[in-house]
């Protein structure tokens, strides 16, 4: 949850810093460009939410065959796979809205 977090975090700040003419931000400890696309930023995100499901089913695997991987462990994964994709999901549902809305526009 925490890696989605901070990648809409960064693309926030790229956005913001891309209007306000800054120079750099940090993406998970990298150092990255105002240049950067937004798509890049996204995409980024996705395939942590995709890497939180992993390791969450991976944790759920574990615990059903025995080998080693605590109750609470397997429901702490669970959890932040599901809080990344509900973020994801609030993220993806206003980048629709803001479309529809900027294609409603009439000039």
């Amino acid at each position: 949850m925490l890696t989605a977090i901070n990648s809409v975090t960064a693309a926030t700040r790229a956005i913001t810093s891309s209007a306000s003419g800054a120079s750099a931000f940090s993406i998970g400890g990298a150092k990255a460009t105002s240049a950067a696309p937004f798509a890049n930023l996204i995409t980024e995100a996705a395939g942590d939410v995709s890497r939180l499901e992993d390791q969450a089913n991976a944790a759920v695997s574990g615990l059903m065959t025995g080998s080693g991987v605590d109750v609470h462990q397997a429901m702490i994964a669970t959890e932040k796979a599901d809080m990344a994709f509900e973020l994801a999901l609030a993220v993806r549902n206003k980048a629709v809205q803001a479309y529809q809305s900027v294609m409603g526009m009439q000039f």
